[in-house]
């Protein structure tokens, strides 16, 4: 059972003083049979009180507010997490029976949010592309694992050409971008399937084979897999999830698992700077260094109320 030791330090510069910044902040890793939290300490700027809450999809949620007039807010999450291999689907019920088992979930209520299509302007191409590739003698569970390996060969892993806000066409046009944009293209196709799948924002931890994405904030797919349940799939390095990734927060895309995000009330504008460093127990350590990235938002009141989200790119 690998034990990682993960922080996660979020850093705002306001150019001149704000006030009131009203924040949420989904940093507490997901606690399961197959994820423990050992500790985890989060210190902010100005020691506010963080309630905690749980959200829809079942994540840890802080919120909290800084009042005070201040022109930097840092926040550092510190956290050690043991994981717990899980074992692999079977895969032994008979195909057609498994395919049939979509059609009772789509009914249910904690399926319907993750097979909902959003629309997009390639969607035949995306739709043509997987008919042309379908093959009913495949299970679900081959089914999923192929659409990944698609993703990992037909798109190249070239960071800063994306940010958290490209859209689907754009992706697919690019045929380029790293984990969340590979993340967000497996999630359409999984569900033209009629296959239930969720965004899941984490970690990829240090391992002695090396992954994209290592050391940094990571992007991945689940999808439901009947007879089993929610499996991991990392496009991105074009494996099934086991115990070298650590889960924050699940949802219908990254907006849902947002690691930080809030308002401020000021007319100053602001960078971010993001840096996560993974060490794994009696092993080596990686970080990952953000460059400061500026993110220019309009007001959007006669307040000066501006909107901000930890806008990092995911690896």
């Amino acid at each position: 059972m690998p034990k990682f030791k993960i922080r996660h330090i979020t850093k705002y510069t306001y150019e001149n003083t704000v006030r009131d910044s009203a924040n949420q902040i989904m940093l507490y890793p997901i606690k399961d049979q197959y994820q423990d939290v050992l500790d985890q300490n989060v210190i902010i700027s100005g020691n506010p009180v963080v309630s905690l809450h749980r959200d829809y999809y079942g994540n840890e949620v802080g919120t909290f507010t800084h009042a005070q007039p201040h022109k930097k807010l840092d926040i550092d999450s510190r956290v050690t997490v043991q994981t717990t291999q899980r074992p692999l689907p079977e895969d032994s019920v008979d195909t057609n029976i498994q395919w049939q088992e979509y059609e009772s979930l789509r009914y249910q209520p904690e399926f319907i949010d993750f097979l909902k299509q959003e629309r997009f302007d390639v969607l035949p191409e995306v739709e043509s592309v997987i008919q042309a590739g379908r093959d009913e003698s495949l299970t679900p569970l081959k089914a999923s694992i192929k659409l990944c390996e698609y993703i990992y060969k037909n798109f190249s892993y070239q960071k800063g050409i994306t940010t958290v806000e490209t859209t689907v066409d754009e992706i697919w046009k690019l045929r380029s971008g790293v984990c969340q944009d590979f993340a967000h293209i497996l999630l359409v196709m999984l569900r033209l399937l009629g296959m239930p799948a969720r965004y899941v924002s984490g970690y990829v931890c240090p391992s002695k084979d090396g992954m994209r994405g290592e050391g940094a904030t990571h992007a991945w797919v689940e999808v439901y897999i009947p007879y089993y349940g929610w499996l991991g799939l990392d496009p991105t390095n074009n494996c099934v999830v086991n115990d070298t990734h650590v889960r924050l927060a699940v949802g219908r895309n990254f907006s849902d698992c947002s690691p930080v995000k809030g308002t401020y009330r000021g007319t100053s504008d602001h960078t971010l700077e993001v840096a996560v460093t993974v060490a794994i127990e009696n092993g080596r350590t990686i970080t990952a260094d953000k460059e400061i990235q500026p993110e220019l938002v309009a007001s959007k009141s006669n307040n000066s109320f501006r909107r901000f989200q930890e806008m990092q790119m995911q690896q």
